[in-house]
């Protein structure tokens, strides 16, 4: 992969957990440690709890002619994925893959989150989302599907099922990130949408996200709190 955006459309994910000796982590250890005693003195609210990371990306034609990504999830802390995320991705075998709900109101507007002052991405606007962790593992696998759900619910108090995605993911990558964008067609319009999660994000005691933003139109996309996965993304959608 190179470091140019591009987006792929696959019918599935099958994404398995593996146990790898990171070498990065391993060898870095000293810069990890105060890499993280830095970055926590900024951001008290930070937390050292195990996450998930590709080492595996590929795709194949299965048996019904389907395109699928197969991905291989290892654990790692926090601390290590940051340091290693800060420092401009030094381990390229390695990628920070994401599942992200890519809600669509009925009259067109994709919800986005703007990440609250908390966040390690505080800020950045991109769709309600987390790096992937030991709640989405079943068995030996990762299941982003749940992730989607989990993390929506969880971030917006918005509920859906499995039942309202569209067919097929839209896969970005961007350098060492691997966003696989799940669309979900929601009936209502846009400003209900936006005020059921502002409701919301006012009743948590500590909300994961500071605002709702919803993106109808692709001039809006000039905004610079929008990573480059989330412009590739929404300048397709928009299109269309």
């Amino acid at each position: 992969m190179t470091d140019a955006v591009r987006i792929l459309t696959v019918d599935r994910l099958e994404c398995g957990l593996v146990h790898y000796d990171w070498p990065f982590a391993r060898d870095s250890a000293n810069e990890i440690a105060e890499h993280w005693a830095r970055q926590t003195k900024l951001n008290p609210a930070l937390f050292d709890g195990a996450v998930l990371l590709a080492n595996g990306a590929r795709t194949r034609m299965d048996a019904r002619d389907q395109r699928v990504l197969e991905l291989d999830f290892f654990e790692v802390r926090f601390s290590q994925f940051l340091r290693w995320r800060d420092v401009g991705f030094p381990d390229r075998s390695v990628y920070n893959c994401f599942a992200m709900p890519a809600l669509r109101s009925g009259d067109g507007a994709f919800l986005l989150g703007e990440m609250g002052p908390s966040h390690s991405c505080a800020g950045q606007l991109y769709f309600p989302a987390g790096t992937p962790d030991r709640a989405d593992v079943v068995g030996d696998r990762v299941d982003l599907d749940g992730s989607v759900l989990r993390e929506l619910f969880e971030e917006t108090g918005i509920h859906v099922t499995s039942g309202m995605f569209t067919p097929g993911w839209h896969v970005v990558f961007d350098s060492q990130r691997i966003a696989c964008m799940k669309v979900i067609d929601w009936p209502k319009p846009a400003k209900e949408l936006l005020e059921q999660v502002e409701r919301h994000i006012s009743q948590e005691a500590e909300p994961e996200l500071a605002r709702g933003h919803l993106v109808s139109a692709r001039a809006q996309l000039a905004d610079d709190r929008l990573p480059g996965f989330m412009i590739a993304f929404l300048d397709r959608m928009l299109q269309q």
